[in-house]
């Protein structure tokens, strides 16, 4: 029996995608937990046309985060510290100073996003890289100077 996953379902498959399964595993326990819904033309063709639709939103979704990766690629950040004589920082810039000082450039990025091997200890310029999705990652270029 073909049945439509309506969930991510270990062992069997991913939300949406079209399985075969025998009868009674269907019957029993999939479309009973609302884990699955019989392969009816009907329920294929919502399926169809949800897709469609879906795709349409990722679509878009993607196009913003491309015009907001190339305004984030444009952006310069100076992120100023205390130092000591010999250019010596005290402390360091993170992830979260980062995201503080492009959140006063007007941009609302989650510090998780911006991938930082290590924190920053020394002064200079830096292109840091920001993962907005697993395709789009931006560069920020980050100038850390003295106070």
């Amino acid at each position: 029996m073909k049945v439509i996953l309506l969930e991510d379902y270990k062992g069997l498959g991913l939300k949406r995608d079209l399985v075969n399964v025998k009868n009674g595993y269907a019957y029993n326990f999939l479309i009973p937990k609302g884990i699955a819904c019989q392969a009816t033309p009907a329920a294929l063709k919502d399926f169809e046309a949800r897709e469609s639709s879906d795709n349409k939103k990722k679509a878009r979704v993607l196009n913003r985060l491309k015009e907001l990766k190339e305004k984030l690629s444009g952006v310069s950040l100076t992120i100023k510290v205390k130092a000591g004589e010999e250019e010596k920082m005290y402390g360091a810039v993170t992830n979260i100073d980062i995201a503080r000082s492009l959140k006063e450039e007007g941009f609302e990025i989650d510090r998780h996003a911006i991938i930082l091997d290590e924190p920053i200890k020394e002064l200079g310029v830096y292109q840091v890289p920001v993962s907005l999705h697993s395709d789009i990652v931006a560069k920020v270029k980050v100038w850390v100077v003295k106070e």
